[in-house]
């Protein structure tokens, strides 16, 4: 079995547990968990764009790994691996984080929000929208970062001005250099957002 096909399995396991998760004051035992072969495994307990999860991972799994590799959400995308780019952006308890610098041994109880857990079922978040009225999505390969960068950066109360907006979006790069698009998808979703 090669790695692509072991990975794709675990997706299979953890969709078919996110259908059945159940809200996190459950008990946790109940949620069923997803294992890989290894040594050294920690237990982690995550709740993930709403949905319970446990894992046993190894500590030194990224959470950019562990979401796009143990549970198939390939929406954080993988830039730099660095922290440099942005591409990996993720909410973590309501707080923007690079994936591809967290470890995911260390965000056991964490609420973690993906690009695909901003929407509400068919209704997409206003920044997504903006995003796409403004074209401010480009070749798509930093978009995903970019629009969770961007909702935080207005709940954070960072969205007062083009310059602030600017500021706080610098640690995300568009090799597109759709920036000026960005900013106005982010204005306009800030008005929205209020």
């Amino acid at each position: 079995m090669s790695r692509r096909q072991f990975i794709g399995g675990a997706g299979v396991v953890v969709a078919g547990a996110a259908a059945v998760a159940v809200p996190v004051a459950v008990n946790r035992s109940s949620t069923p968990t997803v294992t890989t072969p290894g040594e050294n495994l920690v237990t982690v307990g995550l709740r993930v764009n709403g949905e319970s999860t446990r894992l046993e991972t190894d500590p030194r799994s990224t959470l950019l790994d562990t979401l796009r590799e143990r549970l198939g959400l390939t929406g954080t995308k993988k830039g730099c691996d660095r922290g440099q780019c942005g591409a990996c952006t993720v909410h973590v308890d309501g707080q923007r984080v690079l994936s591809c610098l967290t470890l995911a041994a260390s965000l056991d109880g964490a609420e973690v929000t993906t690009i695909e857990g901003l929407a509400d079922g068919e209704q997409l978040h206003p920044m997504q929208q903006a995003f796409i009225d403004h074209d401010g999505f480009q070749c798509g390969f930093c978009t995903s970062g970019q629009i969770m960068s961007a909702v935080a950066l207005v709940q954070e109360g960072h969205a007062g001005s083009d310059e602030e907006i600017r500021e706080h979006m610098s640690g995300n790069i568009c090799r597109c250099s759709a920036y000026p698009f960005i900013t106005d998808a982010i204005r306009d979703a800030r008005e929205v957002m209020a």
